[in-house]
């Protein structure tokens, strides 16, 4: 099979070596249940926000290849910016739209997480957390709704990211992306889904 992965730093792994990032290690889970993963293409860089990602889809060698299975992962740099929550509807419905033409139309091999909640991080110290869980809430609340009105599959990875807070091992050494072993949580929730729909 073949996986396309869009997002931002936690699709690219900032921190993490690339077979451990969530994309590579859902690919192992994938190849070690016979649904063998033969390709991984990634469009992803840190700090991206929905329109970045847009440009990035754009200028990628990606256009007219369909995927087997398409993940979606963005908002965490909108929410971090402040950008209007509008505009990230907008954006990410017309994301979704891209990533289900890149799955063939098929809407059961598309795959939206859900944005951690980096506040439970040591970067948010010194931070509101609790006005900062209600953003990132309030920005996962529209890419649930989006994803749901398309009948694709949610898969709601904020909990888990917030073991990070009493955790240490769960946050890479910059004290703010996702470490392997927190990608290994995710692909815990994720892999099941996807399995399901292959």
């Amino acid at each position: 099979m073949s996986y396309l992965a869009l997002g931002d730093s936690y699709t690219f792994g900032q921190e993490v070596e690339t077979s451990k990032t969530y994309p590579y290690q859902l690919a192992a889970r994938l190849t070690a249940a016979h649904h063998p993963v033969s390709s991984v293409k990634v469009i992803a860089t840190t700090g991206w926000t929905t329109d970045e990602l847009i440009k990035g889809i754009n200028a990628s060698d990606t256009q007219g290849k369909t995927y087997d299975i398409v993940t979606l992962l963005i908002g965490v740099n909108n929410q971090f910016r402040g950008y209007p929550k509008d505009v990230y509807r907008t954006e990410f419905a017309q994301l979704l739209n891209t990533a289900i033409a890149y799955a063939n139309g098929n809407k059961r091999r598309v795959f939206v997480l859900s944005i951690p909640d980096w506040g439970a991080t040591p970067f948010a110290n010194g931070r509101n957390l609790e006005k900062l869980s209600e953003d990132i809430a309030a920005f996962n609340a529209i890419n649930k709704s989006e994803t749901d009105k398309q009948g694709v599959a949610y898969i709601d990875i904020t909990g888990i990211s917030t073991k990070a807070a009493t955790d240490a091992s769960l946050t890479a050494g910059d004290g703010l992306h996702p470490s392997a072993a927190m990608y290994s949580l995710w692909v815990q929730q994720l892999a099941p889904v996807v399995l399901s729909h292959l």
